[in-house]
């Protein structure tokens, strides 16, 4: 499917609005070339001869006309506007569903200002374009046909002469069309690099201000700023040539319209009356030609936003529901993976990853930076596709059941937390909008949070903003996981939750998931040693591989790894042997 025909999918539930509102501007454009006509032949029957008694039919048909043409575009603008509206709705609503589907690896490619341009800038481009531009070419072309139409019935030497400008006017309109669609293109392209960087550095002020660069991001700024000035200024450049030269073509009419139509009068060819017809028509064909340049420009700025819109659109996630899912609603929790590799741009990140997590077990994970323990969480959560082996729950892989269903029987407090611009209570139920209070108020309970909502200003109502300012980085850990545990999952997942807590939280938040027991299968990914000591099962992850494995115990006695760390986080424990790390 082309953009084209993608956009004419969302203008054909309109066809029968826009039919109408083109039937009016038809009648407009009628009405409008009865007025020049009836001024003819006041100049004619009742300057000339003398013949009063048709003056007032004649000034009441020009006061009819006035009326029909204004009626007439006043509905067909409401039907335009309406229809603009409509197809925008439909078409934003579209691509934000799409969005919504899209994998993680498409948010890896695509910029956020990028997204946030396309369905502001570019869909605004499309409004314009069915509300104003479409009804508007037509108008001028019925304008430019019946004019010539018209003034050939007048006097056919006087048309073929202003014909002549024809064949000029279409090669400079494909000159115009051809040079301006590459500038559009750049145009929207710069647009969308500086929606970008504003949108970046609003998001990271704080970043920002804390190293002083408020004049090195002002320097960036003025370069994004730069760019699109330029490019804005070469897509100027195009209409700064070629729009002078329709404005000519159009003051040519003019010219020709005096020399020969007054020559033609003078020689008897034509009566006075008909000149004045002619000249009434002239507009007709000046305004067409004097603002092609500029319609021109509003078409090729559609399509270049029409073709962006629809390349985000078609671009199709690599994770995908399957066409006939196993249908699971309530999930017990046993988790496998065999043999499960994954690879991505040419680097592998995880190598032949094998374990059985029961349900109810406990499962810690930890190991070195960039060793591959949230892919590992995402593979389970199908955010990504192992490339190669089998990550299974219950038995079934995940990739034959409903991803959506999977998603729900899992909780995940991320590693990088967010909050909406919402309350608390609301940040909290966002997994389960239809829980009760209670049930929000004991999830914050069990992860410590109860207390310090409490006691801000509108407790549970209390409005965080934007990824959670004024909340401390522990605070929105604390909601996060609350988060997760409101929707009693079969499986939770605590990504480096509690890393910005202090030690006494942290021991009173491991109390509480103890206490759930074996309603749900935990994984828990940390740095500390004394998050997952207490695991049934301990994973040690490096370079995408499993190392080592086992309980807390198990592991201190194989001196590994896992035992260094900690000795290192706990250096006056004594170490195997009897040595000390001091």
């Amino acid at each position: 499917m082309t953009p084209m025909k993608w956009f004419y999918g969302f203008l054909r539930e309109y066809k029968w609005r826009m039919t109408a509102g083109m039937a009016l501007v038809t009648v407009l454009v009628a009405a409008a070339l009865t007025n020049p006509y009836i001024s003819g032949l006041i100049v004619d029957e009742v300057v000339k001869k003398k013949d009063l008694a048709m003056l007032p039919l004649l000034i009441g048909l020009l006061i009819g006309t006035v009326v029909v043409k204004g009626i007439c575009r006043f509905f067909s603008q409401v039907l335009f506007e309406t229809s603009s509206q409509g197809v925008l709705y439909q078409m934003r609503d579209t691509v934000y569903r799409k969005l919504l589907q899209e994998d993680f690896a498409f948010y890896n490619k695509n910029r956020t200002g990028d997204l946030m341009s396309r369905q502001t800038g570019d869909m605004d481009a499309v409004r314009h374009f069915v509300a104003y531009v479409i009804y508007i070419v037509y108008e001028n072309v019925l304008y430019f046909i019946l004019a010539i139409v018209m003034i050939f019935i007048i006097n056919q030497k006087l048309a073929v002469s202003m014909i002549l400008i024809l064949p000029v006017t279409a090669w400079v309109t494909y000159n115009q069309s051809r040079r301006v669609k590459p500038v559009f293109l750049n145009c929207r392209q710069a647009f969308s690099s500086l929606n970008t960087f504003v949108q970046e550095n609003i998001s990271g002020n704080r970043v920002v201000k804390a190293f002083a660069k408020e004049n090195y991001e002002m320097e960036k700024f003025q370069a994004e700023n730069d760019n699109y000035r330029d490019a804005e200024l070469n897509a100027a450049a195009v209409w700064k040539k070629y729009v002078p030269i329709f404005e000519f073509l159009s003051n040519l009419l003019t010219i020709l319209l005096m020399l020969v139509g007054g020559k033609l009068t003078i020689d008897g060819e034509m009566t006075l009356g008909q000149l004045v017809m002619a000249n009434g028509y002239l507009w007709m064909l000046n305004m067409p030609l004097r603002m092609a340049g500029w319609w021109i420009n509003d078409i090729q700025r559609f399509t270049a936003s029409i073709e962006k819109i629809y390349g985000t659109y078609c671009a199709e996630p690599d994770i995908k529901r399957p066409e006939n899912p196993v249908k699971r609603k309530r999930l017990e929790g046993d988790v496998a993976f065999r043999h499960v590799s994954y690879r991505a741009e040419d680097e592998d990140i995880l190598q032949d990853i094998n374990f059985h997590a029961k349900k109810g077990e406990r499962i810690g994970i930890i190991g070195t930076t960039g060793a591959g323990k949230s892919t590992l969480i995402h593979l389970l959560c199908r955010f990504f596709d192992a490339t190669e082996g089998d990550v299974l729950v219950d038995g079934i892989n995940v990739k034959d059941l409903d991803m959506y269903e999977l998603r729900e029987n899992i909780g995940i407090a991320m590693q990088d937390v967010f909050l909406f611009s919402d309350t608390i209570e609301g940040n909290i139920a966002y997994g389960r909008p239809d829980c009760s209070f209670e049930e929000v108020k004991e999830a914050a309970k069990m992860a410590d949070a109860n207390l310090f909502i409490k006691n801000l200003p509108e407790g549970y109502d209390t409005i965080v903003g934007e990824r959670g300012v004024g909340l401390s980085g522990g605070q929105k850990q604390r909601i996060s996981l609350a988060r997760a545990l409101v929707k009693k999952p079969s499986i939770l997942i605590l990504d480096d939750t509690t890393s910005a807590v202090d030690m006494e939280t942290e021991s009173y938040i491991q109390r509480q998931l103890d206490n759930i027991g074996h309603s749900c299968t935990t994984f828990i990914i940390a740095y500390r040693i004394s998050s997952i000591k207490n695991a049934d099962q301990i994973l040690v992850m490096d370079k995408g591989q499993i190392i080592e494995r086992g309980t807390h115990q198990e592991l201190l006695e194989k001196d590994g790894y896992y035992a260094t760390v900690y000795y290192h986080q706990y250096p006056m424990a004594v170490r195997k042997g009897g040595e000390t790390d001091e």
